[in-house]
């Protein structure tokens, strides 16, 4: 549990810093080569560890300090936190309090950063005067965005509803998406841009609606 929440923290922070990086590629190009220099990147993807790493440490030794008893088989495939709190014996007040103040930090936060780093985005880009500028500008952040909608949707829905037994099935659903689905993903969504990937795919749909 400690090293999924590490992870999936990370992760947050990172697709917040990948906004902040197409930011200054769009609204501040000439100067991206010294905004975003590899001192910088080095220092932000550190932070991103740094930032994740005690907080979910301790919130994992809350969680395991709180006694269990009964069945001890969760109902989901991984130990994420509302399936496990769900078997503890003790008051998880506080414990389910800190899983929203959590979410509120490691998700909504950055999310907000993101969607802040967006809306200069998109001014900046219905600003150009060319439509292809236009098109290259959108194709830069696309595949970002794609990944940050799938990543934000599953997890915020999954974590802000923890409290609720009638959706366990589509708890379960979600957090393939942001476990799984989209890790998995990222390789084809961020190659998307390649043009040899794009006629490939082209190719290999052209082909499958023949059959």
């Amino acid at each position: 549990m400690c090293f999924f929440l590490i992870l999936g923290a990370t992760e947050c922070f990172l697709l917040a810093v990948m906004a902040y990086d197409r930011y200054v590629a769009i609204y501040n190009p000439l100067h991206y080569p010294l905004v975003m220099s590899h001192k910088i990147c080095v220092r932000l993807v550190v932070g991103c560890w740094v930032i994740a790493i005690p907080f979910h440490v301790g919130q994992t030794c809350q969680i395991f300090s709180l006694p269990f008893c009964d069945s001890n088989q969760i109902h989901h495939f991984f130990c994420d936190i509302p399936p496990v709190l769900k078997l503890a014996c003790g008051d998880i007040f506080v414990n389910e309090m800190m899983v929203y103040v959590f979410a509120l930090l490691f998700v909504t936060v950055p999310f907000m950063l993101i969607l802040g780093s967006y809306s200069r985005m998109i001014s900046t880009i219905l600003k150009l005067p060319s439509n292809t500028r236009r098109a290259k500008a959108f194709s830069t952040c696309s595949s970002h965005l794609i990944v940050v909608l799938l990543f934000y949707g599953s997890a915020s829905i999954t974590y802000l509803n923890s409290k609720s037994n009638q959706y366990e099935g589509t708890d379960k659903l979600l957090s393939l998406f942001y476990t799984i689905l989209t890790p998995m993903f990222n390789a084809v969504i961020y190659s998307l841009r390649n043009k040899d990937v794009t006629e490939a795919l082209r190719k290999f749909l052209l082909k499958l609606l023949t059959l």
